[in-house]
């Protein structure tokens, strides 16, 4: 708050949430603490850029008078947001009735013997927020939600190759091994046929040898003993 012994004004700078292409505007307060009437008037070092509303007027004793000040829509944004604008704030004790219509230049005259008080307003550009910063709180849950998101995502991607990887290799392990064991069932299956050939003539032989009165030829006990050569193979793969 700037304080004059007439006029106090609130706030004590002007801000302005600087945008581009926008027209912006801010609120001046102010406030009459004597027992008088009081005429102001709003100057400005760059009158093109900003429009008062009202720029004069009277705030009667005891009362408050609201100022509008609208910054016209800014093409582009000056070197780190600094202005170099200012407004003075000019009062001045006037009769009692006086109305707005009734202020002449004449009346902030200092050379004319009146006494004026003047206040200096500065500028200041604020940055807009960003919608980041607006929603922090729920902008963060929400990145750890996507976050959470995407990593579960990516853990399902990575757990459905890792098993399909191992399913590819369990069914290429599969296809192998049956491939083997139908391999060996055949091998078992000839063998099993081969030794029931092998038995079926060694009984011929021993038949005949009984026929014949005599003991075993030397045959029958070399086909004994690839008899007993086949089964000992064919235990051990079975």
């Amino acid at each position: 708050m700037s304080t004059g012994e007439l006029l106090s004004s609130e706030p004590s700078e002007l801000k302005f949430t600087f945008e581009l292409r926008k027209q912006i505007s801010c609120s001046l307060q102010l406030s009459n603490k004597t027992d008088n009437y009081v005429a102001f008037k709003v100057k400005t070092t760059n009158p093109k850029k900003y429009c008062v509303r009202p720029n004069a007027g009277v705030v009667l004793p005891r009362s408050a008078c609201e100022v509008m000040v609208t910054m016209q829509a800014q093409k582009e944004a000056p070197p780190d947001m600094q202005c170099r604008d200012k407004f003075l704030l000019q009062s001045v004790k006037v009769n009692d009735g006086v109305t707005a219509t009734d202020i002449t230049a004449e009346m902030f005259n200092k050379e004319a013997g009146h006494v004026v008080e003047e206040c200096k307003l500065r500028v200041v550009y604020v940055s807009p927020p960003s919608p980041i910063q607006e929603g922090s709180e729920e902008g963060t849950s929400a990145g750890v939600s996507i976050s959470d998101g995407r990593h579960a995502n990516a853990a399902e991607f990575a757990s459905g190759a890792r098993v399909s990887t191992e399913g590819l290799e369990a069914q290429d392990m599969s296809s192998e091994a049956r491939a083997l064991l139908t391999k060996l069932t055949e091998e078992k299956n000839k063998a099993i046929q081969q030794n029931n050939k092998l038995r079926q003539e060694l009984e011929l032989l021993r038949r005949e040898g009984s026929k014949s009165g005599g003991g075993l030829s030397f045959m029958v006990v070399i086909l004994i003993g690839v008899l007993g050569i086949i089964m000992g193979y064919i235990m051990k793969n079975s």
